[in-house]
């Protein structure tokens, strides 16, 4: 469906729209536009919360093994903060994917709505963008593909998460194998790449399913 366009089985009117309908359509609108801005708030909050909580996290970390040393106190600590704090941006990770999915079904919602302005007023067409779906992206400056799931505020949480995760498992390794680098190293890289991996993919089934569903009958 083009955006703002009407669809195919809509045919231009011979009457003007009522008053109350065109009331009623602009005051959706608005409505839509509040919602959209009340998801993007929350999505920026949750983000800012867990990222304050990280550097909270990393601080305090760093004080223990400063006033202690690295020992048995920081590595205990570390157990229980990192992984903490990964699961914190777990969640985080998956509330701003739900935002994101519900900001971009209030988009569409929105884009309904300008089909009927389209419709009833065609003089605007020159006036208001009017692209096709697969234009969108394009037209916003954005690039698609799969780097652009890292530039979403999901992707950039799902990053920090990753790390945490693999942090968890570098430090526990270490602990296990008698401070040994190597191990930690991988075992952190490992659990690390996994983790991101699955984020992302996680992210990128939601989105295809979003993609593909169908909000309207005629859609």
């Amino acid at each position: 469906m083009t955006d703002g366009a009407p669809s195919n089985n809509e045919h231009q009117p011979d009457t003007d729209p009522r008053p109350a309908a065109v009331t009623f359509v602009t005051t959706e609108h608005f409505t839509l536009q509040g919602a959209r801005s009340s998801t993007i708030a929350e999505a920026t909050g949750r983000a800012t919360m867990f990222l304050g909580t990280v550097s909270g996290g990393l601080v305090a970390l760093g004080l223990i093994a400063t006033a202690g040393g690295v020992g048995a106190a920081s590595y205990a600590f570390g157990l229980i903060l990192l992984p903490t704090v990964a699961f914190v941006g777990l969640v985080t990770f998956d509330r701003v994917l739900q935002s994101g999915v519900e900001d971009h079904g209030y988009t569409r919602r929105i884009a309904r709505l300008r089909g009927y302005y389209f419709q009833y007023a065609p003089e605007l067409e020159g006036y208001l963008l009017s692209v096709p779906a697969a234009e969108r992206l394009r037209m916003q400056g954005l690039r698609g593909g799969a780097w652009q799931g890292f530039l979403t505020v999901a992707g950039m949480v799902a990053v920090v998460t990753a790390v945490l995760a693999g942090s968890t498992a570098g430090l526990l390794a270490a602990v296990v194998s008698g401070h040994s680098l190597v191990a930690a190293l991988v075992a952190g890289v490992l659990v690390a790449v996994t983790a991101l991996v699955w984020l992302m993919r996680y992210q990128r089934s939601a989105w295809e399913r979003v993609s593909t569903a169908r909000l309207f009958p005629d859609e």
